[in-house]
């Protein structure tokens, strides 16, 4: 089972930061779908039979190296999204690989060292009227999206709550190697959330097929304390 909490103190993080007016929107896929985009070292990651692929937008806040004091401003807030799915190392453990992440601020770029496949975009997310709206197109017109969600109630996360959101390492790929980069935060507070409006051509960007049925939306004002250590390839 996938932990609700992180599963590692980060003493020394690389980058602090808060994700914060994130919703999670996710479908289900036929496993052998989001396989075939996977290195080999990496296995579809299933719950109840199927591959789960998240559409992620949030706005990034106060992002800083951990050498920078907290008493000093990080980078401005920006938006980013991503697009990802669930995966389990071929030795045991589970984590995401991004498919995508359109970013506002061009300084992540450099995260494209470590194979993140970053794309810098016009991103924006605001409120309006009760709804939560998130837009945004990758420079150069290859990708777009736009979302509109209506948070409702706090909920206490179901098991497959947990499974969708409580990630705590992400993979990536570069020069032939694999690589791990750890996270740890405070658990996400969790509240239910309906779609008004979902436009979007990052899943055919990425590869895969239109998806299919109604996703499952939850939406969370975010979690402020996240810690991300130093990204080494990946060793058992």
């Amino acid at each position: 089972m996938v932990a609700y909490g992180a599963e590692q103190r980060i003493r020394v993080p690389a980058l602090r930061a808060g994700w914060l007016t994130q919703t999670f929107v996710h479908w289900a896929y036929p496993p052998e779908a989001v396989q075939a985009l996977l290195p080999d070292e990496l296995v579809v990651d299933e719950y109840e039979g199927a591959a789960w692929v998240g559409l992620t937008p949030f706005v990034m806040a106060d992002v800083r190296p951990s050498v920078v004091p907290a008493a000093l401003p990080g980078l401005p807030t920006f938006a980013e999204t991503n697009l990802r799915t669930y995966v389990r190392h071929r030795g045991g453990r589970d984590g995401l690989w991004f498919l995508s992440l359109e970013v506002a601020c061009p300084l992540m770029l450099g995260a494209r060292a470590i194979g993140a496949p970053y794309h810098a975009g016009t991103l924006r997310v605001s409120r309006d009227a009760g709804t939560v709206v998130y837009e945004g197109s990758r420079w150069g017109g290859e990708a777009s999206y736009r979302l509109v969600v209506r948070p409702g109630d706090p909920v206490r996360p179901t098991e497959r709550d947990v499974w969708l959101t409580s990630r705590w390492r992400a993979y990536t790929r570069r020069l032939g190697r694999l690589w791990q980069t750890p996270v740890e935060h405070e658990p996400w507070p969790m509240a239910r959330a309906t779609v008004d409006v979902l436009d979007e051509t990052l899943t055919a960007a990425a590869g895969l097929p239109a998806p299919k049925g109604r996703p499952v939306v939850h939406f969370s004002e975010g979690v402020r304390h996240v810690r991300l250590g130093v990204s080494r390839p990946y060793a058992p």
